[in-house]
């Protein structure tokens, strides 16, 4: 079924009138939300992510953890009463710690019971109003039984970070799973709670598609279960245009335990009201590239952007075979604010933050504010500063307003009276075990990164706007001798974007 048909799909009958009143009703306390990482389903996206679901058991066993007020199930109800051969019955599990939501859940579930009998199915509900993590992962340990495990999941997990000493870190280590994020531990938890070839459907950020702090998330994903389906919703905010949500979602959907398939299904649109979103089934050898030990996931939603992938991984070069490496900056401002100084004095060092990148260079000193442009070198500095040298820099974090994911310059040591430079941890920067790189073949690797190619590439596998140095890492690049070749176009400024790109074209051609 295509996505705008079921984008124009209402809720019907009971459930249409009920859940309206329960998406009108005063607004709950968002500082208590806000600490929950709780943001609620749009009617639209529910509906579209229930019409996920393949050909349903005759005893649905769903599972819904984090279920808010109900909108996720409600949807799932609704479609499967609509089916040409609805299931049997329906046994929903729904999860909500918080008092007042749960509250409202119990209406919506009453709604759902209501139209069940209508369309002649059994309908059966629990509320459990405690924390998934902690109520789910010791008893996995015994659950051993196919029929005490769900069949099908639909999830908008709670978007958090877990503690590394949490209760709830330490619950998930003992059913071997291992994640940074509340989103992820849901996902994780609920594929290891389903029944073999039990349907998973749920809505994330997307920051799980790459980087290194979600790699043993992505492999046991991929192992554990069947890539089918996955939708983007490019803009950061219409997803969930009533909630701060700034990270581009996907909603997917997994089948436990069922080999993959050879094709994935890929769609976008900017948002759920978008009418005419473009899909095509890609390889999946094109979403998860064979090889990579970091199981990046890639989403060339268009023809050009497979071919462009094609193109940018068909470079000769890993960053260990031009023996460059990438790391993140050693200064920790907060850490090392008794060592910070405003401006350049005797005994300090350049601090470079992102506020001193200017038309491909870095440019310093600059009247930056609250930041510092400078670090007293001493006994307990000395670790954070590298010798002077020419260094290639990018920034970690760009912002929402930025055209570009990769943004990067040129540390010139002709433009520094130093011996040393500190580059603070918002950026990543590039060297030879630990020192500077030849200043042609810095120009030639600054200019390659700034190409609109590697831009687009770049956003395949990744939807926020972090640069880790995994991801540099993860990059192929030209020869060294093709860089130092590029950064011959490379003056006192960066070149114009056309001659960027028609330069790094000529290379990818």
């Amino acid at each position: 079924m295509l996505i705008h048909e079921v984008h124009d799909e209402a809720l019907s009958g009971v459930l249409q009138a009920d859940l309206f009143r329960l998406e009108v009703s005063p607004s709950l306390d968002p500082g208590r939300r806000s600490e929950l990482g709780q943001f609620m389903t749009p009617a639209p996206v529910a509906t579209f992510m229930a019409s996920l679901f393949a050909m349903l058991p005759r005893a649905v066993r769903l599972l819904d953890a984090g279920a808010g007020v109900g909108m996720l199930t409600a949807a799932f109800v609704d479609r499967a009463c609509r089916l040409e051969s609805p299931p049997a019955s329906i046994a929903v599990t729904a999860f909500e710690v918080d008092p007042c939501l749960a509250d409202r859940l119990a209406v919506t579930m009453k709604a759902c019971a209501a139209q069940c009998e209508g369309a002649g199915i059994e309908f059966k509900f629990k509320i459990i109003r405690d924390d998934y993590i902690l109520h789910s992962a010791e008893p996995l340990i015994a659950e051993k039984n196919a029929d005490q495990k769900y069949n099908c999941a639909i999830l908008n997990p709670p978007y958090a970070k877990l503690n590394s000493g949490s209760r709830a870190r330490n619950a998930l280590r003992t059913v071997g799973i291992e994640t940074s994020n509340l989103y992820t531990a849901f996902v994780a938890l609920a594929i290891e709670q389903m029944s073999r070839e039990g349907q998973v459907v749920a809505i994330t950020p997307r920051s799980f598609c790459n980087g290194s702090y979600f790699s043993k998330f992505r492999q046991n994903l991929l192992s554990a279960s069947a890539l089918e389906r996955i939708h983007l919703y490019q803009s950061r905010k219409k997803a969930f245009q009533d909630d701060d949500v700034l990270q581009e979602n996907i909603v997917f959907k997994v089948v436990k335990a069922k080999p993959q398939t050879e094709n994935v299904n890929l769609s976008f649109s900017d948002s759920p009201q978008d009418t005419n979103p473009t899909t095509r089934n890609v390889p999946f050898r094109e979403v998860v590239h064979a090889g990579d030990p970091h199981f990046y996931i890639h989403l060339p939603i268009l023809d050009e952007d497979s071919e462009l992938a094609e193109r940018v991984r068909s470079l000769p070069c890993t960053l260990r075979d031009l023996g460059v490496t990438v790391s993140t900056g050693r200064v920790v401002d907060f850490r090392a604010r008794d060592h910070l100084r405003k401006e350049p004095e005797p005994g300090a060092v350049p601090l470079i933050y992102p506020a001193h990148f200017e038309q491909g260079f870095v440019v310093w000193p600059q009247p930056i504010g609250r930041k510092h442009n400078a670090l007293a070198l001493n006994a307990a500095t000395t670790d954070l500063v590298v010798p002077r040298g020419t260094y290639v820099l990018t920034k970690r974090f760009t912002s929402k307003e930025e055209k570009r994911r990769l943004v990067a310059v040129v540390y010139d040591p002709a433009r520094m009276d130093a011996e040393h430079v500190g580059f603070e941890n918002h950026l990543n920067y590039f060297h030879i075990g630990g020192r500077g790189i030849d200043p042609a073949f810095a120009r030639g690797l600054a200019l390659f990164l700034n190409s609109t190619a590697v831009d687009q590439y770049f956003r395949q596998f990744s939807g926020h706007t972090q640069v880790n140095a995994t991801d540099l890492r993860n990059l192929h690049y030209p020869t060294r001798e093709q860089l130092a070749e590029l950064g011959l176009i490379y003056g006192v400024a960066l070149p114009p974007q056309v001659q960027i790109d028609d330069a790094v074209e000529a290379l990818l051609s």
